[in-house]
């Protein structure tokens, strides 16, 4: 049993509300669980204390209206600074990098497919992207040869994927492809689907966005960064000026105070 100034919260609540705290073990979910409810508990007083009503709807859960009513507490009583245009702009001067269009290339396939669970298939499937390979080396069509073996859809257009991103295909597959230098890919990339002979026909770097068009993004990403950090603090306060008996509260290890 807890008691949080005075109010008690019970052992069935704590079991009750554990099923929301997955965790590697009972007391670890269990601790979670009663970290939660001390913390739902004092937003709660101290909402009553300044008079804030919170408007719910059955459909919410009780994380939802936890989050509701922190952030009307934190609205009265929390003063947040906003990020100044110097301030977004020393951001984009420091992490430029950040603010690019994405690379693209334009390359084309041949996809020797093989299960990844079939030793034997993948073992088959390598020695022809190899044999294949040697072959594009010494000067055969690249969409002949795509036509005639390739699985992949790409193949009736002689193995063409025409410009793509990152995002678009498999991480194994771009790793490789977009790091590589335009032209024959001098090895087989192996992929869950198989072995691909790859041929980069053009690339295109990313370009660096001006600071105009990012600066409404980087403006609400430290906003919020504020923001998160002013929640850890003043939840921290409210514990800290709290008297909570039976529960031994350190702050710095609550997920709810990150």
């Amino acid at each position: 049993m807890i008691n949080v100034n005075q109010h008690t919260i019970s052992e069935t609540q704590i079991l009750n509300e554990m099923q929301y705290h997955p965790a590697d073990d009972h007391r670890a979910a269990m601790v979670e669980a009663a970290q939660s409810l001390i913390i739902g508990e004092l937003l709660q007083q101290r909402a009553q204390l300044l008079n804030i009503n919170l408007e719910t709807h059955n459909s919410e859960s009780d994380e939802q209206q936890q989050n509701k009513l922190l952030e009307k507490l934190i609205a009265a009583e929390v003063q947040l600074p906003r990020a100044s245009a110097t301030e977004c702009e020393h951001y984009y001067q420091q992490n430029k990098t950040k603010f690019t269009t994405p690379p693209l290339i334009a390359a084309k396939h041949i996809l020797l497919a093989a299960p990844s669970s079939d030793e034997k298939a993948r073992s088959n499937a390598l020695n022809q992207a190899e044999s294949l390979l040697s072959a594009l080396s010494e000067g055969a069509s690249f969409r002949e040869l795509a036509q005639q073996y390739s699985k992949c859809d790409s193949a009736q257009l002689g193995g063409q994927l025409g410009q793509i991103t990152k995002g678009q295909t498999v991480s194994e597959f771009e790793r490789q492809v977009f790091s590589a230098e335009v032209g024959l890919i001098a090895h087989p990339i192996e992929t869950r689907f198989g072995y691909h002979l790859v041929y980069v026909d053009h690339k295109e770097p990313g370009l660096q966005l001006p600071f105009e068009a990012v600066k409404s993004r980087i403006e609400d990403y430290l906003n919020k960064k504020v923001e998160r950090k002013a929640i850890a603090q003043y939840i921290q306060l409210l514990i800290a000026d709290a008297d909570i008996k039976g529960f031994d509260f350190n702050v710095s290890s609550s997920p709810l105070v990150q």
